[in-house]
């Protein structure tokens, strides 16, 4: 038998399938382990040719790009992952317009901020929140791919919403649903470093001509 959780919050309406979808902690984290971080834009000054500097730089972004916080909504099929690109539980589509089907939208179990779950033994979990709780298009799935692969998909305005360079910065600098990967909730791990570290890079990363790794 399942423990019986006790939720408190705008996710009150979906105990049935939190003990699905509610992440354990790790190991990383019950054992206190430090933070993921990110070098600062000041790291790769000693880089003299541009080009080099930039894919250094765009590397360094990697860390955040290709954690699964990140991956999870930029799946190559229709349903999102969790946790660690563990198949989504229950199961969902993304639907036309990446918001889930009738019935079972994102809304019907995310809220709009994270909600915590205590179960059996305080055993603490969350269910991810965000007012703009959605899948990423399939036009920007990042599943699988190569670092190289999604820097290319990242520049292409034809796969990237028509984001120039400049709103691609923002985007990922100021973006509340981008920022959730530094906020996950209990029982997840965050990416590395801060929001204002990741779009520090990106905006240095534009600004020596958006290089990409060659493989």
């Amino acid at each position: 038998m399942k423990p019986i959780l006790v939720l408190a919050g705008a996710a009150a309406t979906i105990a049935i399938v939190v003990a699905l979808m509610a992440p354990t902690l790790s190991r990383a984290q019950e054992a206190g382990a430090p933070a993921k971080t990110l070098k600062p834009v000041s790291a790769f000054d000693s880089i003299a040719d541009e080009k080099a500097r930039s894919i250094a730089i765009f590397e360094e972004t990697g860390k955040v790009l290709l954690d699964p916080r990140c991956v999870n909504c930029h799946p190559k099929g229709d349903s999102p992952l969790q946790n660690n690109l563990a198949k989504h539980e229950p199961p969902v589509s993304r639907g036309e317009a990446n918001f889930g089907m009738a019935g079972m939208q994102c809304t019907t179990c995310h809220g709009p901020t994270n909600v915590d779950v205590v179960g059996q033994a305080a055993t603490i979990k969350s269910i991810p929140g965000n007012p703009n709780w959605h899948v990423a298009p399939i036009e920007m799935a990042w599943e699988g791919k190569t670092l190289a692969e999604i820097c290319v998909q990242i520049k292409d305005q034809n796969r990237n919403g028509g984001k120039t360079l400049a709103e691609l910065v923002e985007h990922m600098a100021k973006d509340d649903l981008v920022g959730w990967g530094w906020n996950p909730g209990k029982g997840r791990e965050p990416v590395a470093g801060t929001q204002a570290e990741f779009g520090a890079l990106y905006e240095a990363w534009a600004a020596t001509g958006a290089h990409c790794p060659a493989s």
